[in-house]
């Protein structure tokens, strides 16, 4: 296994985990009762998939 010839500085060390950032899911609004949800999936409110009922959901 390869060893390091030269000290890495601690600046350089942290640069690594400067690009580790999260990302907020992108949301739509659902077409029929307008609630946020994530893009190509069953509207976890109503139960509609492209203006469908697809699952019966339970008030």
């Amino acid at each position: 296994m390869g060893n390091p010839k030269k000290k890495f500085s601690k600046s350089r060390r942290d640069k690594r985990a400067a690009n580790w950032k999260l990302t907020a899911p992108n949301l739509e609004a659902c077409p029929k009762c307008h609630e946020p949800k994530l893009p190509h999936r069953v509207c976890p409110n109503c139960g509609t998939y492209r203006e469908r009922q697809v699952v019966e959901v339970e008030a």
